[in-house]
């Protein structure tokens, strides 16, 4: 064998033990962009205005695991019924006890004359038969006040009976208008409401990031025989919500929230199917970096790790800090 044959010989084996050597560093290299890990971004202060790059500083906040569960919107026209009956028989009490202070002004008079012998008996036993019948009716519409205050009770609770029994509106005037609306829910037997926490998350189709709060009413006074857990009253939204629509709650666990931050849902960008936001490192550097653990809540992606209170995060132009990294990434033609 010659020496040219030995050295090409020598040198092709050279090239295929270093080829893999090169690939590794590649796919290195596109873990480290995946990751964010060298991924920084250096724009000067008049680019940045011109982009319209904007950011907002993290602050602490807390999240408690939830647990999910089925509801009911329901129509408060049963309700209303009961409101209207009762509002009628106050109007009527207070015509009777008008007629109810007439007749014993009038009876009164009769036993005046009587005693003095201008008047027969007969008269004054017939305004005195008037002024029975009278406080008869008055005793009635008391009676079935009373009545339909309890009916209300049994079936809505002391609150809403309260809100829905009275003259003034004010209670209702969002369930009237459409603004709100009621909502049942019964908890499993082994769960229970956080003490102190009168807000969930609720909503129709089961998307947790599209959830809106609703606020704790009361109790029920009555279980679902089907679900033999606790039931409660809650005054959700009524703009997406409506009487007789299915509903999944969300509701905090009853124990110790989770320390971390929020992160604006405007913050995001999906990179290869993970979740990458730009911290403000100074102020003309931005550094892409990965979320790795978040839960997703109405308002934003909640983070226990990886970020801290005070650090700033572009919430508007993150798109444009993305596709000017993955443009210095491109090789130049003289390259």
């Amino acid at each position: 064998m010659t020496g040219f044959t030995r050295l090409f010989l020598l040198l092709m084996a050279l090239g295929l033990a270093l080829t893999p050597l090169v690939f590794a560093d590649d796919e290195e290299q596109a873990a480290g962009d995946a990751s964010g890990s060298h991924s920084t971004i250096v724009l000067d202060e008049k680019t940045q205005v011109t982009a319209g790059i904007a950011s907002t500083v993290l602050s602490a906040n807390s999240f408690a695991a939830e647990f999910s569960v089925t509801g009911k919107a329901m129509t408060l026209q049963p309700l209303l019924t009961l409101r209207h009956r009762y509002l009628s028989l106050l109007a009527e009490n207070q015509h009777a006890l008008a007629r109810l202070k007439q007749a014993e002004h009038n009876t009164q008079r009769q036993q005046d004359l009587y005693q003095h012998g201008v008047t027969a008996k007969r008269n004054l036993q017939e305004q005195q038969l008037q002024w029975q019948t009278e406080k008869s009716a008055v005793t009635t519409n008391i009676l079935q006040q009373n009545a339909i205050i309890e009916e209300a009770r049994l079936a809505w609770g002391s609150k809403l009976t309260a809100w829905a029994l009275t003259p003034d509106t004010n209670k209702l005037a969002g369930f009237l208008s459409g603004q709100d609306v009621l909502l049942h829910i019964t908890l499993p037997v082994d769960k229970a409401l956080v003490s102190g926490s009168n807000t969930i998350y609720v909503e129709t189709s089961g998307q947790r990031d599209k959830a809106s709060k609703a606020q704790l009413i009361s109790e029920t006074t009555q279980t679902d025989s089907l679900l033999p857990g606790q039931s409660y009253f809650f005054k959700g939204q009524g703009k997406m919500i409506k009487p007789g629509m299915r509903v999944v709650a969300w509701i905090a666990e009853k124990k110790q929230a989770t320390a971390g931050v929020n992160i604006p849902k405007s913050a995001a960008i999906w990179l290869l199917d993970q979740l990458f936001v730009y911290v403000k490192m100074g102020k003309d550097t931005f550094s892409r970096r990965l979320v790795s653990d978040y839960t997703v809540t109405p308002e934003a992606y909640f983070v226990a790790a990886g970020f801290a209170t005070g650090d700033e995060i572009v919430t508007m132009g993150a798109q444009m800090l993305l596709s000017e990294e993955q443009r210095k990434q491109i090789p130049d033609e003289d390259d």
